[in-house]
């Protein structure tokens, strides 16, 4: 079942592409799959599946977390993405920016391809116990979600795509080097190898002096696909230029997944006595990330780069909640589900909002409960749940955080934090009020209905950080705990 998880999306992908397959049934087999992959994450909960090819595969707890939320939001996005693809089958009279000619049916071919490949390689990032092997997989998602950002043949559209291929590419790159020196860091015990637990295992033999740099550089790069500041700046043009549903999982999905990668050297780091050191830097850089979306988020006027910010934000938090350690820790692995869900609510009912309104600028959205009542519905929702208030989950884990710092005397950071938080909760507000308040700037005419494809996806992420607010299954509380103490909750 292990190799499926990440082999069925990938076969998906490349048959997909193949001539004979209308469009129709393209669709339905991008949800089919979707509904297959979080079938066999929720099998893996019942039954944890074993390590595979001398330990380069396995799916430990904090692998397990990850993987469920990109399965959970990934099927979301496809059973949304069933109805976008219709809609858009009525524009394809647009003319690609490059050549001019009108892309007719081949965007659903690419697009779903590059949708499925996006998931079996995300996937395999959460399975992967070998550093190398989780490169690779972080360097595919790159190349198989830039096509996705390009999907409107548009001239902002190649711009932002390129931008993250080549921010990205710079981050893997160093990622890389990041590796390699982890390597020579490794063989000082004797061994060179780079799985997660004979890493862990030869921990306090590793080489500090080359464990440092190896830390430092592959913060740098798996911190660019992160989205951490300075090195966000490709985040915004993707998230705003994406299709909404891609949007969702850039920031819910992607963005998780190269925290692992941090995460994992972390943990190794930790283990080999450094655990000050990368706490230092991980709090430096969520400081850092949450000060420069609190700046770019007040007075936003385009509501998608708002939320794009506004993820900044959030990855600025889970950095935060693993450089303090301790409780904090804990909230930071609650966060990342807790934001994912919410993100991704809010990027697809973001999709409603433009196809209704035909503009991203926030001034000219208003009376959306008026216009799109269960989209304004959803979308006050998503903006209560992403600022962090109660009862939604975003409010526990963030809650978490504070504590942990405030519990180890952090007072100062503590006080940044809250203070970061107050702020990008007026910029925010702001512009989300605006749009859920007042008359419709839409002419009148026939009543607008909202598909069921549109509203339901969305409305199953409220009610799942709604309802990790209120409660926490015990089964996902034991993993966050397991996470938890694995990347130095001790600390």
């Amino acid at each position: 079942m292990t190799i499926a998880l990440w082999l069925v999306p990938v076969a998906g992908g490349l048959a997909v592409l193949l001539p004979w397959w209308p469009p129709t049934a393209r669709r339905m087999l991008l949800v089919a799959i979707a509904a297959a992959h979080a079938a066999m994450t929720l099998a893996a909960w019942v039954s944890r599946p074993g390590p595979m090819f001398g330990g380069w595969i396995a799916l430990d707890s904090p692998g397990l977390l990850f993987l469920t939320v990109t399965s959970a939001l990934f099927l979301a996005a496809a059973i949304y993405g069933y109805g976008y693809l219709g809609r858009e089958a009525a524009r394809r009279h647009r003319p690609d920016f490059l050549t001019g000619v009108p892309f007719a049916n081949q965007p659903d071919a690419v697009f779903v391809a590059g949708l499925l490949l996006f998931l079996g390689f995300m996937t395999l990032v959460t399975l992967s116990q070998h550093l190398g092997l989780l490169w690779a997989a972080v360097e595919a998602t790159t190349l198989s979600s830039a096509p996705l950002i390009y999907f409107h043949r548009q001239k902002r559209a190649l711009e932002a795509a390129w931008k993250y291929l080549i921010i990205s590419s710079v981050g893997i790159a160093l990622a890389l080097l990041g590796t390699m020196f982890l390597s020579v860091a490794a063989s000082a015990s004797g061994e060179s190898s780079l799985v997660v637990d004979d890493l862990l295992a030869r921990a306090t033999r590793l080489d500090a002096e080359w464990l440092k740099p190896a830390f430092i550089l592959i913060l740098v790069g798996y911190g660019t696909k992160m989205g951490l500041a300075p090195l966000h700046t490709w985040l915004p043009d993707a998230h705003s230029e994406a299709p909404s549903l891609v949007s969702a999982l850039l920031s819910g999905a992607l963005l998780n997944t190269a925290f692992l990668g941090i995460l994992r050297v972390a943990g190794i780091c930790s283990a080999a006595g450094l655990g000050e050191f990368t706490s230092d830097l991980l709090i430096v850089f969520a400081v850092l990330s949450m000060g420069v979306a609190a700046v770019f988020v007040l007075r936003q006027p385009d509501y998608k780069r708002m939320l794009a910010y506004s993820s900044v934000e959030h990855m600025g938090i889970l950095a935060f909640g693993v450089g303090i350690g301790g409780l904090a820790t804990y909230g930071a692995m609650l966060h990342a589900i807790t934001h994912s869900m919410a993100k991704g609510l809010l990027f697809l009912v973001a999709g409603n909002i433009l196809a209704a309104y035909r503009t991203k600028a926030a001034q000219a959205v208003t009376g959306l409960l008026q216009t799109l009542p269960a989209s304004g519905l959803l979308w006050t929702a998503g903006f209560l749940a992403i600022i962090g208030t109660p009862p939604f989950g975003t409010f526990s884990s963030e809650l978490l955080v504070l504590k942990g710092g405030l519990d180890q005397g952090r007072w100062v950071l503590s006080a940044v934090y809250l203070a970061l938080l107050a702020t990008i909760f007026v910029g925010m507000a702001s512009a989300a009020l605006h749009m859920i308040q007042g008359r419709s700037t839409l002419p009148a005419g026939p009543s607008r209905r909202e598909s069921i494809l549109a509203i339901a996806p969305p409305a199953a992420l409220g009610l799942a950080v709604l309802m990790l607010g209120l409660y926490v299954p015990g089964h996902l509380n034991t993993v966050l705990q397991e996470s938890a103490a694995m990347f130095g909750a001790s600390r």
